[in-house]
């Protein structure tokens, strides 16, 4: 996208954190990913905190990754259609953790000063209800964030309602890993083309499909910030510092690499 006199627009400054632990510092089977257990560690070892948000039935904003709730709750169905009621009778992996709420983590890290990466899990198409319903929460929220999205659709609609936010692409090689997406959006995805209209502040891409030839184009070109996803060994870590990213990490201590 360029300006009135055709150039492009420089990037807007991002603040983002040193690091982030993937979905709180988890350490299973004891401690669950996405779960209270696993914000208060990542808190007691001054890490700031990527998470996932979810939008579901009675209107609640929940902190969880799949869509589905076998894989940490043994429980059937989609999350978006429980309400809190019943989503708290659920317990993560086998412990007695429940899946929190999104009022629950800000409440723990809005006096921390420690930032955090909140990602939009759109579902079924609500990427306009999920981002609207997010943004009015952080309207009282004092402590510092920014917004990532795997969904573009979602930091279209960000960047009109709360252009002050600072938002991010997700991505990774969708064509390499479909997971069920049509041969064209895995494509458009994989290569970032929504970036000319949803206009990122930063790009938060896959590690290990880090050599795509559209994140250089997009990012390390135009001097827009990245970070790296999922980072688990320390070899891994060194090298997302060493080129530049901004590590998210989980299985792993960053202060004994």
């Amino acid at each position: 996208m360029t300006g009135r006199a055709g150039r492009t627009p420089a990037p807007r400054e991002v603040k983002l954190a040193e690091r982030y632990a993937h979905r709180g510092y988890h350490d299973k089977p004891h401690i669950p990913e996405n779960s209270m257990a696993a914000f208060r560690r990542a808190l007691e070892h001054g890490f700031s905190v990527e998470f996932d948000v979810h939008l579901i039935a009675d209107g609640s904003l929940v902190v969880f990754h799949d869509e589905s709730l076998e894989r940490e709750t043994g429980a059937s169905g989609e999350i978006e259609d429980y309400d809190i009621v019943n989503l708290k009778k659920l317990r993560l992996e086998g412990t007695d953790e429940q899946i929190p709420t999104l009022d629950e983590v800000l409440d723990l890290y809005e006096d921390s000063g420690l930032p955090v990466l909140i990602e939009l899990k759109v579902a079924r198409g609500n990427y306009r209800a999920l981002t609207e319903a997010v943004c009015r929460r952080l309207d009282s929220y004092k402590g510092e964030y920014v917004i990532e999205s795997f969904d573009p659709r979602a930091l279209m609609v960000l960047s009109r309602i709360r252009p002050e936010i600072r938002r991010g692409q997700l991505a990774q090689n969708f064509i390499k890993n479909r997971e069920g997406l049509p041969f064209y959006q895995a494509v458009l995805l994989t290569n970032l083309f929504f970036n000319r209209i949803a206009r990122p502040d930063f790009i938060a891409y896959r590690f290990s499909d880090r050599m795509v030839p559209a994140l250089s184009r997009a990012a390390r070109k135009k001097g827009i910030p990245e970070a790296m996803w999922t980072i688990k060994t320390p070899e891994d870590y060194k090298t997302a510092v060493r080129e530049g990213c901004v590590p998210i990490f989980e299985q792993l201590d960053p202060d004994n690499i």
